[in-house]
């Protein structure tokens, strides 16, 4: 390989082949993309809430965020590495996933252990519903792959959610 050739791929565009069509890369991975923003922003609510749970309840609310946590965490690499397979790009930078995250940020001192619990509940409640969005989008491209992926994760979202309205239920 020449000089010029090893150039030339250095400076190429990224471009996996895909049987997809440009449409369906384009559309999927752009729902990728906002899907991954949401998970790395309700990753990092749910590690501040697990660091700054307080209360009578604190080491099993404290367990409990971490674990789920680490589960949507767990998503992170496969929602991106999808789009790469398909022959998309993803989200580049904290700046990126800012600009088109849908979860919104928790900066407050202080949260109440109910209200964080209820939070989270709400927004995995909202994940689920963008993940059957996505799914969707990748239905009407015939991704298969993409649809089974995510199919997996609307029902991890759902059991979060489960979980987070049981412990802050009132009997």
């Amino acid at each position: 390989m020449s000089l010029e050739d090893t150039r030339k791929r250095r400076e190429a565009p990224l471009h996996t082949p895909s049987n997809l069509g440009s449409n369906a890369t384009t559309d999927i991975s752009a729902a990728l993309s906002v899907l991954l923003a949401d998970v790395f922003a309700l990753y990092v609510k749910t590690k501040n809430f697990h660091w700054h749970i307080s209360g009578p309840h604190f080491r099993d609310y404290h367990l409990l965020l971490d674990e789920q946590a680490a589960q949507i965490f767990a998503m992170t690499d496969d929602i991106a590495e999808r789009a790469r397979k398909i022959g998309g790009t993803t989200i580049r930078s904290i700046g990126h996933i800012a600009r088109v995250k849908h979860i919104k940020d928790n900066d407050a001192d202080f949260v109440a252990p109910d209200g964080m619990l209820a939070e989270l509940k709400e927004d995995n409640l909202a994940l689920s519903q963008r993940l059957r969005q996505t799914r969707n989008i990748c239905d009407e491209h015939g991704d298969a792959a993409s649809a089974s992926l995510i199919e997996n994760w609307i029902d991890e979202a759902e059991r979060r959610t489960w979980f987070l309205f049981e412990v802050t239920r009132r009997a």
